[in-house]
């Protein structure tokens, strides 16, 4: 144990539950509007495909809507980089207030959009430059968001204070899948072509977007750094390079590599149960109308927000590692049978499917974020935990959507998703045996 870490604890311990709520707030705010705005476009896939490109195969405008979706994960390590470094230079608070900033201004600009009727192939260019700007900006949160909150942290209580931004990140789902469901009426191409309220109502699920971004900013401007943080830069330990640091350390390249495969179960499970599960619903194999998917979805998400905070509290008890395993065993069994559920076509079985998926990725989602923090110390845990984890997030997640809706076009086999499902919880369960477990350690600072 580090001498700063000793130094740290007694903060931690002054913590007052005012603070701690304050704190959590300011973490939770920040990942519910970042993951607002970053599942809408999800979500509304289908839609934008009206809008911003020319009329002909439906199908292939999916396609191109979702290698929109995919091809922003792919700079979201250039967000982590970028965000990782400057957090781990000059703190996460600041940068957490920047990139809150950023991705509101993204996705509001792309409810301002003008469709491909008035302006041409320059839409679909805007739209892909402007989930670039999203993808950039969710690539600074999600580590600066769990570093803040694990930083803050009492000792013993660091799983379920983080657990409670993903809480935060479904219920972000669940209100982009409400707020799409409250605009469904109106998202079909004979509205939208229209006039009147119909040609305008796909903008504002996008819309939203400012006055959340504006409470986000408003309350992390507010907060102070992590004591972590404070306390190394007051001792003049804060890295001058610290990816590069990290890259030059073989314990924290094995790290980063640990970072990269563990959240490989995020793949089918956050990219493809949650984000997907609209589109995949009303495709022509089941053919479930645009409410009833997204009533499927929200019914899984109410049941993933409630088995969370669980989870992340089960974890400070029994360890990061046992739970992981525990729940990627779960899904390589029960993914195959929850899906063959939801493909019956059935509402009550859909929605049974696809909760019973969701309890089980809840012990994989409530935990990953605290495991991978725990893996790095202060000197370079953002940029390192960053890069590692939004990598995993470019090759096994934001690329998932795209690969199923190609996969199930070309083979006509609606259970792609859950053998995707059972190959990524066999990577996690695989990669997650290998780490050490520090969930009863102090969190180290160099």
């Amino acid at each position: 144990m580090s001498t700063s870490t000793n130094a740290v604890a007694p903060q931690h311990d002054r913590l007052t539950a005012k603070q701690t709520r304050k704190v959590v707030t300011a973490g939770c705010v920040g990942i519910f509007v970042e993951l607002y705005d970053n599942g809408i476009f999800a979500f509304m896939a289908g839609t934008l495909a009206l809008v911003f490109l020319a009329p002909g195969n439906p199908d292939n405008a999916l396609l191109f809507v979702f290698a929109g979706y995919a091809v922003s994960f792919f700079v979201r390590p250039l967000g982590a980089i970028v965000c990782g470094y400057l957090g781990d230079r000059i703190g996460r608070q600041k940068l957490l207030v920047f990139v809150i900033m950023l991705i509101s201004i993204a996705t509001a600009g792309i409810g301002l959009l003008p469709p491909y009727a008035a302006i041409g192939i320059a839409a679909p260019i805007l739209l892909v430059l402007l989930r670039l700007v999203q993808g950039f900006s969710v690539g600074g949160e999600a580590a600066g968001a769990m570093t803040f909150l694990a930083e803050h942290a009492p000792e013993g209580k660091r799983g379920v204070i983080t657990s409670y931004a993903q809480i935060a990140s479904f219920a972000a789902l669940l209100t982009g899948t409400m707020v799409a469901f409250s605009m469904s009426p109106w998202l079909t191409q004979a509205a939208i072509e229209g006039g009147g309220f119909g040609s305008f109502a796909w903008r504002i699920p996008f819309l939203v977007a400012i006055p959340m971004g504006i409470i986000g900013w408003y309350i992390r401007k507010a907060i102070s750094d992590t004591p972590n943080f404070q306390k190394l830069k007051e001792e003049g330990g804060l890295s001058k390079n610290p990816l590069k640091e990290a890259l030059a350390s073989p314990v924290h390249r094995r790290a980063m590599l640990l970072a990269l495969f563990i959240p490989l179960m995020n793949g089918s499970g956050y990219y493809v149960l949650f984000s997907y599960m609209p589109t995949f619903l009303k495709g022509k194999q089941l053919n479930f109308t645009i409410g009833e998917a997204l009533l499927v979805t929200a019914c899984s998400l109410v049941v993933i927000c409630i088995a969370i905070p669980f989870m992340g509290a089960l974890s400070d008890r029994l360890g990061r590692k046992k739970v992981i395993a525990g729940s990627a065993i779960a899904m390589a069994v029960l993914g195959i049978p929850s899906y063959a559920l939801i493909a019956t076509g059935q509402m009550g079985l859909a929605i049974l499917g696809a909760c019973i998926m969701a309890v089980v990725f809840a012990g994989h989602t409530a935990v990953i974020h605290i495991l991978l923090v725990e893996l790095f110390p202060t000197r370079v845990r953002y940029s390192a935990y960053g890069v590692g984890y939004n990598i995993s997030s470019a090759l096994f997640g934001g690329t998932a959507p795209l690969l199923m809706t190609w996969l199930i076009a070309e083979t006509n086999n609606i259970y792609m998703p859950a053998f995707y499902a059972v190959i990524t919880a066999l990577g996690t369960l695989a990669a997650v045996s290998t780490v050490k477990d520090r969930a009863h350690e102090p969190l180290r600072d160099a």
